[in-house]
């Protein structure tokens, strides 16, 4: 008897070992393709694309992730879990995948052992809770003292960065950092800190500017300072005072009711700016163009008209003057202004840029970043913003752990531990998921060129013998005190790491039937 076919024509079934291990593979090939990225001696990726030719240098895991092209299903699971820990914590995006990955990669083995992949799922979760447990224990709250807790933001800032394009002045950058964190006050939200990239100068010439900076220019004839500004924030058309001929079709009898036409739009534009003025402003600020006849008419009336703000300006100094945006000006009651100290046409390289200076978010301040070339800002923008997203998230959540490979050693001693005493085949899988946590480390000692081998047996000795603060040093590639060298994480970060990791590998382990629909035909016409 021929096998019935319930599939349509090319679609694709893989089953029971086939697929568990297609996925697994997949899931391998992306966190060794991010490994090398990982730690303070971790190596670039150039990413280029086919048809623009656009470059792009990073070694930001969720960066290189989100931009490759996948076909795996499990891979593509590494990505989401790569950009969930980036919208939560901001950083740990390579951790996160590489030790997933790795995880994975132990559960081939013992699958290979014939043990069946509920086995091994139960194993995970009990040492994931084992290991869950210890990290916890492991955290230090230094919140209540602020000088220890500022010492503790700084750590975390440097070890963050110390795997960037900024590692060279991780210190200049990790104080630039905090400084511009703290004047949140607690807040998460980062859209009180706004960063500015001009090429020229070095990554030292960087520098945090309490205000806004608005990459625009003043319109012409029109003051260039203004002392207790009066701001509206508009989202208007005000480019229509002529007639646009290539835009509209007229029908006139003679070209003097065009004239009369065009003078009709100019009137009321004028009657527009008229409305804008009754609200007593000294500064106008508008999403779109303004063109050259309303442009004259505010620098007649001592007003400061600047256009083309783009959204994310517009939107960022509604927030941070407290003023709104609006789009009538019928009823200047109603409408909320924003206030600010002074605004100036401020020169940073050779671009003239406005600065609002005493904005009603006291919070608000912008960082002017400078550098080579346009890839470097790029990339110096993604670590910067990494550390910013850790340090907002640890403000509100302020328990810290150690870094260096020296948490994952501790959890990993613990889940050991568990092991010893968990009867029957689970036991062979909570083994496993220690083997996977130790290799954090070892990918860390083997990215900086040291003997990974000796360095992390000496570390796992250093834990047995009590050395809870043990750590990797890979400046000098020894075995150091992480709380004297102050390698500090956030424990947000290495929990999240932990648990999406287990949860993934869980997820992929659990399939064993993929199925693929037949790819969409093109029809010719």
């Amino acid at each position: 008897m021929s096998p019935v076919q319930i599939f349509g024509e090319e679609a694709q079934q893989e089953r029971a070992e086939n697929a568990r291990f297609s996925n697994i593979i997949g899931a391998i090939a992306v966190g060794d393709l991010v490994k090398s990225t990982l730690g303070p001696k971790g190596m670039d990726k150039i990413l280029q694309s086919g048809t623009s030719g656009d470059m792009m240098v990073t070694n930001d895991g969720a960066t290189i992730l989100k931009s490759i092209a996948l076909d795996n299903a499990a891979a593509k699971v590494l990505v989401n879990i790569s950009k969930v820990q980036d919208d939560e914590v901001g950083d740990g995006t390579t951790s996160v995948c590489v030790l997933a990955s790795e995880f994975l990669r132990q559960a081939e083995a013992l699958i290979n052992q014939k043990i069946h992949p509920q086995t091994i799922i139960d194993g995970y979760r009990l040492a994931t809770q084992a290991a869950h447990e210890v990290l916890s224990k492991s955290a230090r709250d230094n919140s209540g003292n602020t000088a220890a807790f500022r010492q503790d933001l700084l750590n975390i800032a440097r070890t963050t960065l110390s795997s960037k394009v900024l590692s060279h002045n991780k210190d200049y950058f990790s104080t630039l950092a905090v400084d511009a964190v703290l004047r949140l006050k607690g807040s998460t939200s980062l859209d009180h800190i706004q960063i500015i990239k001009k090429v020229g100068g070095k990554l030292t010439d960087s520098y945090l500017d309490e205000g806004f900076i608005l990459d625009k220019k003043i319109g012409v004839n029109q003051p260039k300072r203004i002392e207790n500004a009066k701001i509206l924030i508009a989202n208007t058309p005000m480019d229509t005072d002529k007639i646009k001929v290539f835009g509209a079709r007229l029908k006139v009898e003679a070209t003097g009711q065009l004239a009369e036409l065009e003078r009709a739009e100019r009137e009321k534009m004028r009657q527009k700016v008229e409305k804008i003025q009754q609200h007593g402003i000294n500064c106008f600020v508008n999403r779109q163009l303004i063109y050259n006849w309303p442009e004259q008419l505010f620098a007649d009336s001592g007003i400061m008209a600047i256009e083309h703000a783009d959204f994310d300006g517009v939107e960022r100094l509604a927030l941070v003057t407290g003023g709104e945006i609006v789009s009538t000006f019928d009823h200047p009651e109603l409408v909320q202004l924003g206030h600010c100290d002074v605004i100036e046409e401020v020169i940073i390289g050779e671009d003239r840029l406005i600065k609002f200076s005493g904005v009603a978010a006291g919070k608000a301040c912008t960082i002017v970043l400078r550098g080579a070339t346009n890839q470097l800002l790029d990339e110096a923008e993604r670590s910067l913003h990494d550390a910013l997203c850790v340090l907002s998230q640890t403000v509100k959540e302020p328990r810290t752990v150690l870094g260096g490979g020296c948490s994952e050693t501790l959890m990993s001693k613990a889940v050991d531990e568990l092991a010893a005493i968990t009867p029957g085949k689970k036991a062979l899988a909570v083994e496993a998921f220690a083997k996977a946590l130790r290799q954090m480390p070892t990918i860390l000692a083997d990215n900086a060129g040291f003997d990974s081998s000796d360095l992390v047996t000496r570390l796992r000795a250093a834990h047995y013998e009590n050395s809870t603060t043990a750590g990797l040093d890979m400046v000098n590639g020894t075995i150091g005190d992480m709380d004297e060298l102050g390698i500090t994480e956030s424990y947000k970060l290495k929990r999240q790491v932990l648990l999406s990791a287990a949860e993934a590998a869980e997820m992929v382990l659990r399939v064993d039937d993929i199925i693929r629909c037949a790819p969409r035909q093109r029809t010719r016409v």
